[in-house]
């Protein structure tokens, strides 16, 4: 079967979306995107959550605090907003939902809205445990390839 022509596929947004719970919650991608779908269903019915198609694509969340994007059907997105801000509790477990930024690809939804940076790092070599070693810097965060692996280290280690 061939795929579709680039302009009779669909377009999709995706949404940055900021989860936070108790500490003690245990919140996955499927019951979130089954909360999710209820959510789309009791608001926009049945034709309308069919039409946003609201689709968890990334999951994170551990110690009560977590982030997800969401795919949705261009020009839907104010309905898919407003599905998502319907979420109020998972499993009995009351959740606070908030929509960061739209974006239409999943590295720009990661980059600009969820601090998540691909290909931001310098190489380098540094003097670290008296020899002149390789090494990946992010910022702050210095990663220094010694024989058993890599070490974690700061800027001030080297000073």
């Amino acid at each position: 079967m061939k795929h579709l022509p680039k302009h009779i596929r669909p377009r999709w947004r995706y949404l940055a979306v900021d989860i936070e719970s108790t500490p003690d919650a245990k919140i996955d991608r499927g019951t979130f995107q089954r909360e999710l779908w209820y959510a789309a269903g009791n608001l926009l019915g049945d034709p309308g959550s069919a039409d946003a198609d609201l689709t968890v694509y990334d999951f994170r969340f551990e110690d009560g605090v977590g982030e997800t994007i969401i795919r949705v059907r261009r020009g839907e997105t104010d309905a898919a907003r407003a599905a998502v801000a319907c979420v109020d509790a998972i499993d009995g477990e009351p959740v606070g939902v908030v929509v960061r930024g739209i974006s239409g690809t999943v590295r720009a939804c990661e980059e600009s809205y969820l601090g998540r940076r691909t290909g931001d790092f310098e190489q380098r070599h540094v003097v670290f445990a008296d020899a002149r070693r390789a090494a990946v810097s992010r910022g702050e965060a210095v990663e220094v390839s010694m024989p058993r692996g890599l070490v974690s280290a700061t800027e001030l280690d080297f000073e």
